[in-house]
């Protein structure tokens, strides 16, 4: 079947094109990814960074992990491969969304480097910020917005990042927010200056 689907879809091409949305919108689309333990803060500052730009007249998106796992990918576990799948189809959704010249804002723990670079292959290396919402797991654990390091402490969530499951660190990611000991203001300042220089109109 797999075969059979590569030898028979021909993708359209769109007569209005991604450089006249661009020209439209007067912006650069581009993906800022936030990676980072649960309770680091990335879910926070992409949606206080979308407000920002939304204001400043940037039209945006934000693609938030639990959000897709309540609708896109709730038929996903929480197993590797699952994972990994779930990486995948928001990067194919981020790359759609950035087409039509939109500004995408994505918040993923996404432990795994190897996954975190299949996102940037498929939106495009130029188009592809990584940040680093960076806290250390007591914090989050401190924090623990959700009550899943309980969870995932006494039994009840098997594979949980951080405390069942690896987080490998960026290595060298575009920006690194140090949540534990930068305000939140601070932080959403230092962000936005970042966000707003690569979403500037080209030309």
């Amino acid at each position: 079947m797999k075969n059979f689907c590569e030898k028979n879809i021909y993708p359209s091409q769109a007569s209005v094109t991604s450089g006249m949305r661009q020209t439209f919108l007067r912006q650069t689309p581009h993906c800022f990814w936030f990676t980072g333990f649960s309770g680091a803060g990335k879910s926070t500052l992409a949606n206080t960074i979308e407000e920002k730009l939304f204001f400043n007249g940037r039209l945006t998106c934000i693609l938030d992990g639990d959000n897709i796992r309540s609708g896109l990918c709730r038929d996903l576990s929480f197993s590797p491969e699952d994972r990994t799948e779930n990486i995948r189809r928001v990067a194919e959704t981020a790359r759609l969304l950035m087409n039509t010249g939109i500004i995408c804002l994505a918040a993923f723990v996404s432990p795994m480097r190897r996954d975190r670079e299949a996102v940037r292959s498929i939106v495009g290396q130029t188009h592809f910020s990584e940040i680093y919402v960076r806290c250390p797991l007591r914090v989050c654990e401190r924090r623990d917005v959700k009550g899943n390091y309980k969870k995932a402490r006494s039994g009840e969530i098997l594979d949980y990042t951080g405390v069942s499951a690896q987080y490998e660190e960026p290595l060298n990611p575009a920006l690194i927010l140090d949540t534990d000991c930068m305000s939140i203001k601070e932080c959403v300042y230092k962000a936005f200056q970042f966000v707003w220089k690569r979403t500037e109109p080209i030309g």
